[in-house]
């Protein structure tokens, strides 16, 4: 017996050891999978601590607009109490209507898995809907356990808005235009928040010392906001712990003078809170121009909301639901109110109000609190502006830049150099040419209101297609949150000539490269369509190719995810060898915020062995990052050995003798059927079908013909294996290919200038893939060809 099982042994060689280690409970696995990237589930503890850390990346901004809101809407004076009351009525409401309910309870619920941001929302619908301008995706991207999506009765309202929005090329057009104008517009309040509310703190100055002279006071907020940009590359863990108590005591310091302020001024001011005085507001004042003037100060109280949605990838939803109902709303309120009953007793100062209105005692201390927390209101903007501009890049429509991943414990914490000190030198601008907070305050307006449209219109799609929303719940928060926005976008249109121009000017640039980048980018994946080369082409060269086949693989670098590369035609057919391994690798990005290590990776064989020919598909979501300790050539290889090792395991459970490895077999094909094979081998009961699926059948087979036949397919493996290692060490090139895109000579003047002077110098100057994957220079073959469209 003893020799029996020595034999068994023998014979079953090296296919039953990875049995063993490949031996995992893949049901378990798979539930832990997805689980692992749903939403976590935080203890009481961690979420507390999540919610006081929110105050200092979040709430700055929100927190930062007592100083200014009431002098941006009564920038001529007040005359009237009923004019402070409706001001102040107007506040509460439009707090309570559009960051409380619409944002904090409904839009945040539209994450990504923790993702905000109209990108994120874009990436739900894109999943939802074939919508993306980019189509590359393949049925086996549904698969992973990240990729959640709902199904459709067929004749179900959303069933009919899907089909509506799949059909017609204009239509997708139209929504990626709507998103790349509220993706740049935030981009824009990134700009503007930090000159505003750096330089309404720095005012506090002047308060005290009358004649001092305004460029002062700019020098002073050009400092701190160097200040504040040269700290970033800390990332938003070690700042958010450093802001969060700043925060916390600046709410504390304008909830308890607000509720002074209201015990010593008298508390008339308290009837703000019946929404009658908006009607009598507006019906005593008509339709004058002074009353759009007051409307849009008060847009500046909202100022931030946008920012706590995109900057919803650093914490969890409930963490920020808790910060700003418990801490953020009550606190403003009372701020507002306070400051609204200090300036029905002295309307000469409602220029400076919120300073004024401060007991003497405490004068210094909150001029350096407030500070302070202007600081961190830029903070909020610039965090929520790093992750717009990563999520653009992950889905083709940004250049690529250096992203640094500064958080070991949360994934979406980055800081991005470039980005960073163009943000500063732009604040730095606005700030020295504007030199007041009136002209900021109206530039600022616009910015956030037009960002909100868009996330409105957005939500629309979103609550049809993947809430499965009735439509007249959709119609009631469109008709709730349009009410309030389009009056407010009005009066900001209204102030255009006065400032408002500056969100515009920024959103219509970045829209221009964005446009521009993911035009030419889409034109180019056309053209790799289009040219790729036919199987039926490589498998007529025969295993040689036709050409000398030298020791070492060859990694070819492809946009397609299926078929051959043109690049790769026109590299044989202009050198004479080729490597004796060829591997056609497409790194893409799909509309899910991750995709597990477990997944990333497909692997397939291109026509019969002897050609070794492979091709791997790397699979990222936009939050994934390519970190520097990443070998990715090392990733490549493994993937590759385990699948030529899985290949031969599941040939070995066939019942035909004549059996070719079908271009559609993929590791996660074979990760599927671990479990069956591991469970089921001990009887023999396998069998392979031509759809990569195991299933049971009655095998004729005995154990000892099995062992026997396992034993020839565990040295086949062993055989292509070891050639394998061979190639690796004789050298691995990278070959990527370096398509020039020109505009043809009958283009216009605006097409030639895009495309052969803006995405060049784009291309130019942004990062290389060669870069991003850590690909050696040594190892590295640019193969050029022009494309012109």
């Amino acid at each position: 017996m003893a020799s029996l099982s020595e034999n068994e042994a023998t014979n079953r060689g090296s296919m039953w050891e990875l049995d063993q280690n490949l031996d995992q409970p893949m049901d378990e696995e798979a539930t832990r999978l997805k689980n692992m990237y749903r939403e976590k589930k935080f203890s009481s503890a961690l979420l507390l601590r999540l919610a006081f850390q929110s105050l200092g990346v979040v709430f700055g901004d929100l927190g930062t607009s007592p100083l200014y809101v009431f002098y941006n809407a009564f920038p001529r004076g007040v005359d009237e109490d009923e004019d402070v009351i409706g001001a102040l009525s107007l506040i509460i409401y439009t707090l309570t209507l559009i960051p409380l309910l619409k944002y904090v309870f409904i839009v945040l619920r539209a994450n990504d898995n923790g993702q905000g941001g109209t990108f994120a929302l874009y990436s739900l619908l894109c999943r939802h809907a074939k919508i993306s301008t980019i189509p590359n995706q393949h049925k086996t991207d549904e698969d992973l356990t990240t990729y959640s999506r709902q199904t459709y009765e067929e004749n179900s309202l959303a069933a009919k808005i899907k089909k509506w929005l799949e059909t017609g090329a204009y239509k997708r057009n139209c929504l990626l235009i709507l998103v790349l104008l509220g993706t740049c517009t935030a981009i824009g309040d990134g700009i503007l928040t930090p000159a505003i509310s750096v330089l309404s703190a720095s005012g506090g100055i002047k308060v005290q010392n009358p004649h001092m002279s305004t460029d002062i006071v700019v020098l002073v907020a050009v400092i701190i906001l160097i200040g504040i940009f040269s700290m970033q590359h800390y990332g938003t863990d070690k700042v958010g712990w450093l802001f969060a108590p700043i925060v916390l005591i600046w709410f504390i310091l304008i909830g308890s003078v607000g509720a002074l302020n209201i015990h010593k001024y008298g508390s008339s001011v308290l009837k703000a809170y019946n929404p009658v005085y908006i009607y009598r507001f507006f019906r005593r004042r008509g339709n004058s121009s002074e009353s759009w003037t007051v409307l849009g100060g008060i847009m500046l109280s909202i100022t931030g909301t946008e920012a706590l949605y995109a900057d919803l990838c650093h914490f969890p939803v409930l963490a920020i639901q808790i910060a700003f109902t418990f801490i953020v709303f009550p606190c403003l309120l009372l701020a507002y109110t306070g400051q609204a009953a200090y300036i029905i007793s002295n309307k000469q100062h409602v220029n400076d109000a919120f300073y004024r209105s401060l007991p003497d005692a405490i004068y210094w201390p909150a001029f350096v609190i407030a500070t302070a927390s202007a600081i961190v209101a830029s903070q909020a903007t610039i965090s929520a502006t790093y992750s717009i501009i990563k999520q653009a890049l992950a889905l083709g429509c940004f250049p690529r830049v250096k992203i640094v991943h500064t958080s070991k414990k949360f994934l979406g914490q980055i800081y991005i150099p470039d980005i960073n000190w163009l943000l500063l030198i732009l604040c730095i601008a606005v700030t020295a040419g504007f030199k007041n907070q009136s002209q900021i305050g109206n530039a600022y307006g616009t910015a956030v209101v037009i960002v909100m449209l868009v996330t409105t219109f957005l939500m629309v799609p979103v609550m049809l297609l993947v809430w499965k929303s009735h439509w007249i719940l959709v119609v009631t928060f469109i008709v709730l949150s349009l009410m309030v926005e389009l009056p407010y976008f009005s009066a900001c249109i209204l102030k255009i000539d006065q400032g408002g121009w500056v969100p515009l000017v920024i959103a219509i640039a970045f829209f221009t490269i964005m446009y521009v980048w993911q035009y030419c980018t889409v034109k180019r994946y056309e053209f790799e369509m289009h040219s790729k080369v036919s199987m039926a082409w490589i498998l007529g060269l025969g295993p040689s190719l036709g050409l000398v086949r030298v020791p070492g693989i060859g990694f070819v670098y492809t946009e397609l995810a299926s078929g051959v590369p043109h690049i790769f035609s026109h590299f044989i057919t202009n050198l004479p060898a080729i490597h004796s391994v060829v591997v056609f690798v497409c790194v893409k990005y799909l509309p899910v915020y991750t995709v597990p290590l477990e997944e990333r990776f497909l692997v397939r064989r291109i026509g019969p062995k002897n050609f070794h020919i492979f091709r791997c598909i790397a699979r990222y979501g936009y939050k994934d990052l390519h970190k520097k300790d990443d070998d990715f050539e090392k990733m490549l290889f493994d993937c590759l050995t385990l699948f030529i090792r899985l290949e031969s395991m599941m040939d070995g459970y066939s019942d035909s003798d004549e059996f070719s490895v079908p271009e559609q077999r993929t590791i996660s094909d074979t990760f599927q059927a671990e479990k069956t094979i591991n469970t089921m081998c001990s009887n023999g009961d396998l069998s392979y079908s031509s759809q990569d699926s195991i299933v049971p059948v009655q095998s004729p087979l005995g154990v000892n013909n099995l062992l026997t036949y396992s034993s020839h397919a565990s040295q086949a493996v062993g055989n292509e294996l070891e050639f394998l290692n061979r190639c690796r060490d004789a050298g691995v090139v990278h070959i990527l290919g370096n398509t020039i895109v020109r505009a043809r000579r009958d283009s216009g003047v605006v097409k030639k200038l895009a495309v052969d002077y803006m995405y060049a110098f784009m291309r130019r100057v942004c990062r290389e893939n060669s870069v991003i994957f850590n690909i050696p220079h040594e190892s590295l073959l640019n193969v050029g060809q022009i494309y012109y469209i």
